[in-house]
């Protein structure tokens, strides 16, 4: 399956600590790089969301957020029982040298110690994030997937049209050779002297074996069977598809520098377009 390498995957839940959420995007790279901000009750969490994400992601350049946002009314606040007995026993054994002392409540509930805000479930709340980075992942590979598959269909239609090119010229190798001969014929009819049959013939040989390009034909037609099988296997593929579009793009140059002919010269320009577009298309993918 064909992944594209950008993608970007969302998702929210809600905790007694309050709203958990996630979102993941990714742009082109040529290796797995993964940058992560989270939230400070998560960041001992650090090196198992970088485990879950290469488990399912081999390339691309990645931005993983996890944020815990807790609102006001979620907060839970307790008050030190104990530490206001103390308190409260302190300022009855003080009061006769105090007796003017008041304190209010609210002083009281500054004091260090004294109110208490109930914390996270350290395990728990960890616990929730990787189900939920879980959740998103499933969603990212699945955008990268169908963007994949649209990528695939691009790649193929080029891949096509590459196909036909190279068929067409192989059909006009024969008339184009015999252009060749009867070019170099004319041109020998017309020297002063006469040259030997026998002489001529070898020198038309040599020179059509090096404007032959059977060979080039050949190797684009397995290329074109390669890249195919390639667009159907289910691995990442991209590194496999940027070495094959080498291998295109030497047998269209080798095909343009051969050419005596206009036809195949036009059919060598047709053929690097496509290529470069395939090689835009291939830059995306996973």
């Amino acid at each position: 399956m064909i992944r594209s390498m950008t993608a970007f995957a969302s998702g929210e839940r809600g905790t007694p600590w309050g709203l958990l959420g996630c979102e993941l995007r990714s742009v082109n790279h040529r290796f797995l790089e993964t940058g992560l901000r989270l939230a400070d009750e998560l960041r001992a969490l650090e090196p198992v969301l970088r485990e879950r994400v290469a488990a399912r992601v081999q390339r691309g350049k990645l931005d993983l957020v996890v944020r815990l946002r807790a609102p006001e009314s979620a907060v839970s606040l307790a008050v030190n029982e104990a530490l206001l007995d103390q308190l409260g026993a302190l300022a009855q054994r003080l009061d006769a040298k105090f007796p003017q002392l008041r304190v209010e409540f609210t002083d009281l509930l500054q004091l260090p110690g004294v109110l208490q805000v109930a914390a996270a479930d350290g395990e728990a709340l960890q616990a929730q994030a990787l189900e939920l980075l879980d959740e998103v992942l499933g969603e990212f590979v699945a955008a990268r997937e169908r963007e994949g598959a649209k990528l695939a269909a691009a790649i193929s239609e080029r891949v096509d049209a590459i196909e036909r090119i190279a068929g067409q010229v192989r059909e006009l190798i024969p008339a184009i050779r015999d252009g060749q001969r009867a070019k170099l014929a004319a041109r020998l009819a017309d020297l002063p002297h006469p040259v030997d049959p026998g002489r001529a013939e070898q020198e038309l040989v040599l020179w059509l074996q090096k404007l032959d390009v059977d060979e080039e034909l050949d190797r684009l037609d397995s290329h074109i069977v390669e890249i195919r099988r390639v667009l159907r296997q289910r691995e990442p593929v991209g590194r496999r598809l940027d070495f094959l579009l080498q291998e295109f793009n030497r047998e269209a140059n080798t095909l343009g520098s051969k050419s005596v002919d206009a036809r195949t010269s036009s059919a060598a320009v047709e053929l690097k377009v496509l290529i470069d577009q395939v090689r835009e298309q291939v830059q995306n993918i996973e």
